[in-house]
């Protein structure tokens, strides 16, 4: 059995699957770039308590914002982190006017909604903080990785709707033609070049797979 399909078998969530070994390769990268990770006040825009729960370092304090309902932790080492019902790309006053140690987000680029959204929520992350970490898909690695389908990104709008209605987006499930049309809508993969449109002044790290690049991370480390 292919890696690939070894990750639909056991969950993109698996620590064991592709996505897995990635995330933990990216959160090593993440502790060695910012090594004072655990002092910092961090904004999380798209995230979950969850996720920083289970994360190898903890910050001080964790603001994440989603479009969801998240419950903040109440106790134990997880106290710190405050989850925030709102749209990461049309902040509430209380987050736009408080500055944070580090701005962070992983896969949310993908999902807000065109250009112009793209392009708000990179303006977000350059204003809050002096530093960031913002984490998308490589539109040109072969495999869509929401749906770890080969080259689906690529194809027509109705393939890619047919898709969707046999193949699970990972734990998503389809039933009707409307649902997969709502989530092929809702995803946008982007190239290298307009990464840098959105982060003139942070570099960008090409997160590889077999050689391959597999996603693009735009850090800033300090003041531009």
């Amino acid at each position: 059995m292919s890696t690939w399909l070894r990750d639909a078998a056991t969950g993109v969530n698996s620590r064991r699957s592709l996505s897995g070994r990635a995330r933990a390769r990216r959160w090593r990268h993440l502790i060695e770039t910012f090594p004072s990770l655990r002092e910092m006040r961090v904004l999380d825009l798209g995230g979950t308590p969850e996720s920083w729960r289970l994360a190898p370092v903890l910050p001080t304090s964790v603001t994440v914002v989603n479009l969801l309902p998240q419950e903040s932790p109440v106790k134990g080492p997880a106290k710190g982190i405050v989850a925030i019902q709102a749209d990461a790309c049309d902040l509430p006053a209380a987050i736009a006017s408080t500055h944070f140690d580090l701005v962070y987000s992983n896969s949310l680029l993908e999902h807000v909604g065109g250009h112009v959204r793209r392009q708000r929520l990179a303006d977000n992350v350059r204003s809050l903080a002096d530093r960031h970490w913002v984490q998308t898909p490589y539109r040109y690695f072969p495999i869509e990785p929401h749906w770890l389908f080969p080259g689906m990104q690529w194809l027509p709008y109705e393939a890619r709707v047919q898709i969707s209605m046999h193949w699970n987006r990972g734990h998503i499930r389809t039933r009707t033609r409307a649902e997969a049309q709502e989530q092929v809508d809702e995803i946008d993969l982007i190239g290298i070049s307009q990464m840098r449109r959105y982060f003139p002044s942070s570099t960008i790290w090409y997160e590889r797979f077999a050689g391959l690049v597999k996603s693009l991370v735009a850090i800033q480390t300090g003041p531009a």
